[in-house]
């Protein structure tokens, strides 16, 4: 089975592989999973206006993906920016978004769930893909843990120690029964463990649950409904190879 990250490129091509590892890690033996970096568009996604200039890099990313034959792909951005557009352009490889698959693996382990967002400024439009999702009723609160997304790692343990504190926040005020980090470089702090250990509820990884979501459809041969999402009209007059380059 092979499986695409479609994603902003990190810092570094150290970055690139220690993700690529960690992914193929998780994933079955069967898998092999490449990463898939758009040339145009933000470094990272942190507002609404930044996931809109994401979209069509990943957008020719997944087009040029589905020609080389690949089983499916996971958009590498937990707001799981044009979800929609990516599924109406494939039509034989499956999209999965980190943010609606790690939302309905917390309504499968708990009553109400937390989503840990990077920004204030990304609290609106994740309830929107919450309430999106069809799990309106089970967000008990969004919240934000405010570092830019590409400072996470700087200093991995404040980040973890900031996570837990508001995490434990969630619980206590919110009564947050799981939580959900809401960004794929948190995902790939591979902090969920450790905070499971220390709050005592699950902890989901966004970049797990996608995965693997992807591997379960993909060898169940199960792909998104073109009645739900139709190729649009115009899309056959269009050059395949033109629109997959990226």
């Amino acid at each position: 089975m092979k499986i695409a990250y479609v994603g902003a490129a990190p810092k570094s091509t150290e970055e690139v592989e220690r993700r690529r590892s960690l992914l193929q890690g998780w994933s079955a033996p069967d898998t092999t999973i490449q990463m898939v970096y758009a040339k145009e568009g933000p470094a990272s996604v942190e507002s609404m206006y930044e996931e809109y200039l994401a979209i069509s890099g990943y957008a020719k990313s997944m087009v040029r993906l589905e020609c080389e034959g690949f089983d499916a792909a996971i958009v590498g951005c937990a707001g799981d920016p044009g979800i929609d557009a990516y599924r109406e352009l494939c039509t034989d490889m499956l999209v999965i978004g980190p943010g609606m698959s790690s939302f309905h693996a917390a309504a499968q382990l708990g009553r109400k769930f937390t989503l840990l967002t990077v920004a204030d400024s990304m609290i609106a439009s994740s309830y929107e893909l919450i309430q999106k999702s069809g799990l309106a009723s089970k967000i008990a609160s969004v919240r934000a843990v405010n570092i830019p997304v590409l400072d996470l790692a700087v200093n991995r343990e404040e980040t973890l120690e900031k996570l837990v504190r508001i995490g434990r926040e969630a619980i206590h005020e919110d009564h947050a029964d799981v939580l959900v980090l809401g960004c794929m470089s948190m995902a790939f702090l591979q902090v969920a463990e450790e905070m499971q250990k220390l709050l005592g509820i699950p902890v989901i990884n966004p970049a797990k649950a996608a995965l693997k979501l992807a591997e379960s459809f993909a060898s169940s041969f199960l792909q998104q409904s073109k009645a739900a999402f139709p190729v649009p009209s115009k899309y056959p007059q269009v050059n395949k190879s033109t629109l997959g380059e990226s």
